[in-house]
């Protein structure tokens, strides 16, 4: 059985905070995401916001570690700095 991601976004200052629930095998946890325009801009070019892009690297995150590694609150770009390769399969995705 594989978690359901559930991503809600809201504008804030330069960006977005998207509010993530992963769901699956009796657990939930629940994660604040920071968004800056510019990167979606950069990693999902032409995307209004930012809600595809998040659920997608939490797909990729899902893939590597379970939903309660996860940090709870972290800044998009930071996946890259524990996954170098993130970037790069997320544009493929």
């Amino acid at each position: 059985m594989s978690d359901t991601i559930v991503v809600r976004c809201e504008p804030a200052a330069g960006g977005w905070t998207c509010h993530v629930t992963v769901s699956g095998r009796g657990t939930s946890t629940t994660h604040d995401v920071s968004v800056a325009a510019a990167d979606l801009a950069r990693l999902a070019p032409g995307a209004a916001t930012p809600d595809d892009l998040v659920r997608r690297s939490f797909a990729f995150l899902l893939e590597r570690e379970p939903k309660e590694s996860i940090l709870r609150r972290f800044d998009l770009l930071v996946i890259g700095r524990y996954f170098p390769g993130w970037e790069r399969e997320i544009a493929d995705r």
